[in-house]
Formats: structure tokens, sequence, C-alpha cells
């Protein structure tokens, strides 16, 4: 049985991500409490959270959406089933964040996807 987890991240932190191949255990996560939609949006809107801490002024919150078996161990990127990020560079912190297929992170990476 998988589980869904949310993982804050930055851009820049995605980049590392894309080049190691993983999201290495040991980085903040957020599992839903249940599998309702009402569940995951508060797991989603914890990591967003979590994100714009990391960021310290703002930016492009990012959360990393993935189905993995153990919620604790490192992310292969093929776990991944979505990105979420703010389309605004300066963002309102209440405003949710924009989903992006997995095929779309290098378009996110470069800026052409805002």
């Amino acid at each position: 049985m998988s589980t869904r987890v949310y993982v804050p991240t930055t851009l820049e932190g995605l980049a590392a991500h894309v080049a190691a191949g993983e999201v290495p255990a040991g980085e903040d996560r957020f599992v839903a409490p249940d599998e309702t939609e009402e569940g995951e949006y508060a797991a989603l809107t914890e990591a967003a959270l979590a994100s714009a801490e990391l960021l310290g002024a703002p930016g492009r919150r990012v959360v990393l959406v993935a189905e993995v078996a153990d919620p604790d161990a490192a992310v292969p990127l093929r776990d991944l089933v979505a990105v979420h990020v703010d389309i605004d560079a300066e963002p309102d912190p209440d405003d949710d964040l924009a989903w992006f297929a997995t095929q779309e992170i290098p378009q996110l990476l470069d800026g052409s996807a805002f």
C-alpha cells in the first residue's frame, strides 16, 4: 500500500533533488490524516507553509507530491506524481498553489512555466 506525501521545498531545492535523482530521507514531509480531499488539502497547505519558511523571504513556494511505500525513506523522482508551485514570484500566502505535472519540472526550473 502506498502513502501520499507532501514535501515542502523551493525551486533551488527542486533543482538539487533533480540533480540527485531523489528527495533524501530526513527532509520534512506531510502525510494526509486520511484519504479524503479535505485531508489531502490540509497536508498540502501545511507543506506550503513549511515551504514559505524554507524561503525565508518572498518567493515561490514549492510542494512535491509523491506516492511512496515508506513515507520516511528517500523518494526517487520517479515516485513524484505532481508538483505544486506559486504562479507569482511574490505570492499572497493565502493563494492556492498551481498544479504541475512532473513532466513540467524542466519548465519550472528554467522559468518558462511562469
